[in-house]
């Protein structure tokens, strides 16, 4: 694996964003299907907020989106998944989300599909209810199901029926939710539980463009990275790249950034 490109974590510490298996970012976007018209949102939010990052993480998660998203053909549907608890995974896909939807490209959906181990509500400090789960088992449009966050960020919690929802991830039921998704938001990115401790980030990748690992320095190891790509791999999922999260230098920055 060679990296691609870099990420600074909350703590200051570097991220890496690496290629999965010979295959880039750049070539998986290339397969990824044509864009497709999307119902327009209504645009008279006039209120903003941010999510807490320092200025330096900012700037290298922007690199991310530009690298991952922003081609001409970048994947419009991505799931993000840790190899094992712990990953950050939540953090990332708000942040990827949110700096993806200051580019004014189009609106956003970040969704919560842990529903084994939500946290993606956290990172926008709201109430885990009236969510995904409910979207499940509900019949309202998928929108009613969202909150606003920015002028073009929504978000979906995983919602009050986590146990029940568990069960219709692979659902047609789930497949007709993600399709609505993507008639009212132009991006739609899913955060996913760990692969080593189910399968759902296999079935939602099958349902996406494709997956981000996000892998967590000093904790995640090589054989559980190994096998969750090459799982993907059988089940004809794109890996889009890896998050190498929380990593430390052995050498001071500035020179790292020289070398």
């Amino acid at each position: 694996m060679s990296r691609n490109f870099e990420l600074l974590s909350e703590a200051g510490r570097m991220h890496e964003i690496v290629q999965s298996q010979g295959e880039s970012a750049a070539q998986a976007a290339a397969y990824a299907p044509a864009h497709t018209a999307v119902h327009p949102v209504e645009d008279d939010f006039s209120a903003t907020a941010t999510l807490e990052m320092s200025g330096a993480v900012r700037d290298e998660v922007e690199k991310l989106v530009q690298k991952l998203f922003l081609s001409a053909q970048g994947p419009r549907r991505v799931v993000f998944a840790g190899t094992e608890p712990g990953s950050g995974c939540s953090w990332m896909a708000a942040r990827v989300a949110e700096t993806l939807a200051a580019q004014g490209r189009g609106t956003v959906c970040v969704v919560d599909c842990n529903l084994r181990a939500p946290g993606l509500h956290q990172q926008f400090g709201s109430e885990n209810h009236h969510g995904l789960s409910d979207a499940l088992t509900g019949n309202a449009p998928v929108r009613e199901y969202a909150s606003r966050w920015s002028k073009n960020l929504w978000y979906v919690s995983c919602g009050a029926a986590a146990e029940a929802g568990v069960s219709l991830l692979g659902s047609e039921r789930m497949r007709a939710r993600l399709a609505e998704l993507r008639t009212v938001f132009d991006y739609v990115l899913i955060d996913a539980a760990s692969l080593n401790t189910c399968n759902d980030a296999i079935v939602l990748g099958g349902l996406s463009d494709g997956v981000v690992l996000v892998l967590k320095a000093n904790a995640s190891r090589r054989e559980t990275a190994r096998k969750a790509v090459h799982e993907l791999h059988t089940a004809n999922v794109r890996v889009l790249g890896a998050v190498l999260n929380q990593r430390t230098f052995p050498i001071p920055e500035g020179l790292y950034k020289r070398l």
